[in-house]
C-alpha cells in the first residue's frame, strides 16, 4: 500500500470528488433528504449541487422523491453489497486486537460465538507473567468469562433464557461478579446491564490477581460478530469506568465495528 501523503499529493477528478461527497452525505441520513439541507450541507449552491444530483440520479445511484428530496437508490445499493461481500469481519477485529496488544502489552484475546459457548479465535500474549490457562482454541464458559457474558446478552431472547435456565437448574458454581456470587436473577439483570453499556468487566472474580475487560464487535446487521478481551493482572489493570484500558477496549470495539459497517473516518 502506498504512504497516504503521496496518495493525497495525486491529482483527482475534482467533479468526480464533489459528486462522492454529494452520495455520503445523502447516505449518512436514515430519510430522505431536501435539496435545501443537502446544499447547507455540502456547502454548495442549490443550483451547482442540482447538477450532481441529476447525473447521480441518471446513473441510478440517487432516486428523487416526493417533496424534491433524495435518497440512495439501486446502484448505490448494488456498491454497497458488493462491498459486504469482500469484507471479513473477523480479520478486522483481528486488526484492531492487534493494536490494542501493540499500544498496551496486556494480554488480547478474540472470540466468536460457536452455538454454544465462546472460543478464542485470536490470543496475543503479554511480554509480563499472566497466570491462566486459556489459549488458541479453548472454549469459555458462557457465565463464567466476560466474552460468554457478551454474547448471552445479545443472544435472541428465547435463546439466552434456555441457556441461562439450563444452567441455574443445576449449577457447578454460582456465577460472581465484582467479588460476589449471583443468583439467576442477579445474573439476568448483569446481561441486562452487559447489554447496556456494551461491554463487561472481570474483577479477580475467578482467577486471583486477574482483571479482564470485555467489549463486542458488531456485524453490520447488529449482531455480535466477536468479542475483544484485555486481561491483565488486577494490580496494573484497573477495571474502573475512568480505566484507560475500559476506554480503549470499548474505542476498539466501536472502531471496528464501524469499518464493519463501512464507516470509516
Amino acid at each position: 500500500m502506498q504512504p497516504k501523503d503521496e496518495v493525497n499529493a495525486r491529482q483527482g477528478i475534482g467533479s468526480l470528488e464533489v459528486g462522492l461527497s454529494v452520495l455520503e452525505l445523502i447516505s449518512e441520513h436514515d430519510a430522505p433528504v431536501s435539496l435545501t439541507k443537502l446544499s447547507e450541507l455540502a456547502q454548495m449552491s442549490p443550483s451547482r449541487l442540482h447538477k450532481y444530483l441529476v447525473s447521480l440520479t441518471k446513473m441510478g445511484y440517487v432516486s428523487q422523491i416526493e417533496n424534491a428530496k433524495y435518497a440512495l437508490s439501486n446502484s448505490s445499493m448494488r456498491l454497497g453489497m458488493s462491498a459486504l461481500k469482500h469484507l471479513n469481519p473477523v480479520e478486522i477485529a483481528f486488526d484492531y486486537a492487534s493494536r490494542l496488544h501493540q499500544e498496551f502489552d496486556k494480554t488480547i484475546t478474540v472470540t466468536i460465538w460457536n452455538g454454544q459457548a465462546p472460543l478464542v479465535v485470536k490470543w496475543l500474549d503479554s511480554s509480563h507473567f499472566l497466570p491462566v490457562n486459556i489459549r488458541l482454541g479453548s472454549e469459555l464458559s458462557p457465565f463464567n468469562s466476560a466474552a460468554g457474558r457478551i454474547f448471552l446478552a445479545f443472544l435472541p431472547a428465547q435463546r439466552k433464557r434456555e441457556i441461562v435456565e439450563n444452567y441455574f437448574a443445576s449449577p457447578v458454581t454460582l456465577p460472581r461478579h465484582m467479588g460476589k456470587s449471583m443468583s439467576k436473577t442477579a445474573f439476568y439483570l448483569l446481561l441486562d446491564e452487559v447489554k447496556k453499556e456494551q461491554q463487561c468487566r472481570f474483577k479477580e472474580d475467578f482467577l486471583p490477581d486477574v482483571n479482564v475487560i470485555g467489549a463486542p464487535v458488531f456485524n453490520f446487521d447488529g449482531s455480535v460478530n466477536s468479542v475483544f478481551s484485555l486481561i491483565g493482572n488486577s494490580s496494573n489493570t484497573s477495571v474502573d469506568n475512568n480505566s484507560v484500558y475500559v476506554k480503549a477496549v470499548k474505542a476498539a470495539s466501536v472502531d471496528a465495528t464501524r469499518k464493519i459497517a463501512g464507516i470509516v473516518e
